[in-house]
């Protein structure tokens, strides 16, 4: 779900690697693709930590953002248990150059990490904080935005919300330099605040900030019941494509398939709603993350329950379940992904050779997958341009293994991020409840 401001860029591990056709490799580096570890790397204390979001950065190395819950072993700048935003620096190694935890006294979240055009970072999530890093809280959970420089220096810091929830899950630097932030707002919580109309429980919430972090406007749609986004990216016309899920049925959603659906909304440069389509089946399909397609498209990626509707094939409990569509919503094609068991798509991103690459987890050992290393794995797949699967691999140990974000390298390697429990990763130690995972694959 990354997106860039530079060009697109023997433990018990199986590799999968599946032949694919002249046609689908392309100009693609698949050919040179060894599909083994690289690295792999645990980062946390004693207590519980997780990475959200991976970048690769402008100087080759990476950087990992989520957040964390201890205050010891790899982390020094904190002396409360409470959840933190943590931002590590990474060479590309894995080995840490420097990480900073940035937070107040409550629970702060982060989500999403981008490097900024002047070569800092940008930081999102959602904070319940009034004090230390944090200079506000409207209520509860808000929407908190931290600019840092390129060494992790903090230069601003913004929290919008209202006395409720409010999460901001996605954000992107925009072409004229400012930022746009897609997330949940609780509108229960907001009273009527700056003219927010009661609908329901929560509502696809988007904010276009600044390149200082000053709210220019924001909108929220949605209906009576709950809707979430979580991604969002620029189209060529500088209006933004939101990516959730919505339980709804009415006020901005016009048509359903069943319980939750993949919704996508476009709005304009303004937050006026343009389009709006739904997708799915008559169970609960949610939509995680999104990147642009080489031909104006958007590949949305997600779970399905769902075995009907837009929904053609059903492989067990919950698939991957990827959506290909054009400028105007229209669906090109669908695919499911995975085994009898339970798998959810959590991240997206675009590969060299004009395919996507897609990570969350999986708990299946038959379908597309031949294997099980224990609970939940990481769950790494590569598909070309028509959606069809290249290789596939799952990674992880006999605990809980759960991917958050994955990028193809500038160099086409991958890199996925996550957290564990695992006790029996190769030359990782696990440090404490819950680690930030990072795996390397060359």
């Amino acid at each position: 779900m990354k997106k860039y401001n530079f060009p697109f860029l023997y433990f018990s591990f199986f590799i999968l690697l599946t032949g694919c056709s002249d046609d689908d490799k392309g100009t693609s580096n698949i050919a040179n693709f060894e599909g083994e570890i690289d690295w792999i790397k645990t980062y946390g204390g004693s207590d519980e930590e997780s990475a959200r979001s991976v970048i690769e950065t402008t100087d080759g190395g990476f950087a990992i953002f989520g957040f964390t819950k201890s205050s010891d072993n790899d982390i020094s700048d904190k002396q409360t248990t409470v959840n933190d935003y943590w931002l590590l620096k990474i060479d590309n190694q894995g080995n840490v150059l420097w990480n900073k935890t940035i937070g107040g006294s409550d629970d702060d979240q982060g989500q999403e990490v981008i490097q900024t055009n002047d070569g800092g970072f940008l930081l999102t999530g959602y904070s319940k904080s009034n004090d230390g890093d944090a200079s506000n809280n409207e209520g509860f959970h808000d929407n908190w935005f931290v600019k840092l420089s390129a060494s992790g220096e903090i230069e601003w810091e913004k929290s919008y919300g209202f006395s409720g929830h409010d999460h901001s899950y996605a954000i992107i630097q925009t072409i004229d330099g400012g930022y746009f932030s897609a997330g949940f707002l609780d509108v229960t919580g907001s009273n009527g605040e700056g003219g927010l109309t009661k609908h329901g429980e929560g509502e696809f919430w988007g904010q276009k900030l600044n390149s200082s972090g000053e709210l220019e406007w924001r909108n929220f749609f949605g209906g009576t019941s709950n809707d979430r986004a979580y991604d969002v990216l620029q189209s060529d016309d500088g209006g933004f494509i939101l990516f959730g899920a919505t339980e709804s049925n009415d006020f901005d959603i016009t048509n359903t398939n069943g319980s939750y659906d993949f919704w996508v909304i476009k709005v304009d440069d303004k937050g006026t709603l343009v389009w709006e389509k739904t997708y799915g089946g008559s169970g609960i399909d949610i939509a995680y993350a999104a990147v642009r397609g080489n031909d104006n498209t958007y590949i949305v990626a997600g779970q399905t329950i769902s075995e009907d509707g837009d929904v053609t094939s059903s492989n067990g409990n919950s698939d991957f379940w990827v959506i290909k569509i054009d400028d105007f919503g229209n669906l090109i094609w669908q695919k499911s992904f995975g085994g009898s068991d339970f798998e959810v798509a959590r991240s997206i991103d675009n590969t060299l050779d004009g395919g996507f690459v897609i990570t969350g987890t999986s708990k299946s050992n038959n379908g597309d997958l031949n294997s099980n290393l224990g609970d939940n794995d990481f769950w790494v797949i590569k598909i070309n341009n028509s959606g069809n699967i290249v290789w596939q691999k799952n990674l992880g140990g006999s605990g809980f293994d759960f991917a958050y974000d994955v990028i193809e390298t500038l160099t086409g390697g991958i890199l996925v991020v996550g957290e564990t429990n695992s006790p029996d990763l190769e030359n990782s130690a696990n440090k404490g409840l819950m680690d930030i995972l990072a795996i390397k694959i060359k």
